[in-house]
């Protein structure tokens, strides 16, 4: 800390402070305080340690002590302390506005980048400051548990301290976004987003965890964070019971969507006469998917759905009749495993088709 950083006139103003309150037995102005407090916010603006100031203060306070003896020894410390209090106070809240603002820059930096809206160039110089660098491909892996969390919540400071302590200094970004934990890494790290699902899936009590595609570049984080949005909101439509999810293992899903109108047609053409079973068509289509879930094998399928074998065999039959396609059949199979899909990704049949 030079004189030019720290002037010397504000220590000798700082002296004098110390003599007069001393020699007249006061207590600081309300002026001297808000002096005191202001040179705090400028020392922590100039980068100066608290700890170093506050040492610089006492050192100052013992080299005039002699000069104020006459004063008591009470005295002279009560006016250091209230001169110190009031410099720390100043630096703290410097303090707590540098941070304020380097978390406002922080989430304006993280909305960009997931949300795909700011200039690449600029966004890249930016990308630098919080550890990525965009001449790399990068996956990004997104945590839901059942509450959502923030940057202060106990299971963001958990993950985010286990994750650091095992990696160090790799180029990682962990943050949350819309109530959900967020983590983005170098695409050949898969280590990294392995542990982080295992530790989110811990912190969450049960959350599920998905894992977009490796992608080069800036639009590369963004397509891979709505890859593993997307694959969460696919695994509660089709009531996926994995907790770890991988876009890249779910990619029939979007294919059979793509033609949304195409799949209704097939959904109402080869489901729709379900809807006349007694119960209505749900049971029928819990029964399909029951069925291919468990690899066609109808003992597997009944034990799932609390059936007997003969209950659901019958159930299997009903809808032969009804549909006029086989489910034990392969020629029929892939039509009725396609429209059962459709059909849970669709909402039928509790949603209009």
């Amino acid at each position: 800390m030079t004189g030019a950083e720290f002037p010397d006139e504000y220590l000798a103003r700082y002296t004098r402070i110390l003599t007069e309150v001393c020699a007249t037995g006061r207590r600081l102005t309300r002026d001297e305080l808000e002096l005191l407090r202001t040179q705090g916010e400028r020392a922590a603006e100039a980068g100066h340690s608290l700890r170093k100031l506050v040492l610089r203060h006492l050192a100052e306070a013992r080299a005039v002590a002699p000069a104020l003896t006459d004063a008591g020894t009470d005295l002279v410390l009560a006016a250091v302390e209230q001169a110190v209090d009031a410099f720390a106070e100043g630096h703290e809240r410097a303090q707590r506005l540098a941070m304020r603002q380097e978390e406002a820059d922080r989430r304006e930096f993280i909305d960009d980048l997931l949300y795909g809206r700011s200039d690449l160039g600029r966004l890249a110089e930016r990308a630098e400051r919080y550890g990525l660098l965009f001449s790399r491909a990068h996956a990004v892996a997104v945590a839901q548990g059942a509450r959502p969390v923030d940057d202060t919540h106990p299971a963001t400071r958990h993950v985010e301290t286990t994750l650091f302590t095992r990696f160090g200094e790799r180029r990682i970004l962990l943050t949350t976004k819309d109530g959900r934990l967020v983590c983005i890494a170098p695409g050949d790290q898969e280590d990294v987003l392995t542990f982080f699902a295992k530790q989110a899936y811990a912190a969450t009590d049960g959350g599920r965890v998905a894992i977009g595609r490796t992608h080069p570049g800036a639009g590369g984080v963004v397509r891979s964070y709505e890859e593993a949005l997307n694959a969460l909101e696919l695994a509660d439509r089709l009531e996926m019971e994995e907790p770890v999810l991988r876009a890249a293992d779910l990619l029939v899903y979007p294919v059979l969507t793509r033609d949304r109108q195409a799949m209704a047609d097939l959904v109402r053409d080869t489901l729709g006469p379900l809807e006349a079973a007694r119960g209505g068509a749900q049971p029928l289509l819990d029964t399909l998917t029951a069925y291919f879930e468990s690899g066609c094998t109808a003992a597997e399928a009944a034990r799932r759905l609390n059936l007997s074998v003969r209950a659901f065999t019958y159930r299997l039959e009903r809808i032969r009749k009804l549909t006029g396609a086989d489910p034990a059949d392969p020629m029929h199979r892939y039509t009725l495993q396609t429209a059962t899909i459709g059909a849970r990704l669709l909402g039928w049949p509790e949603n209009e088709l």
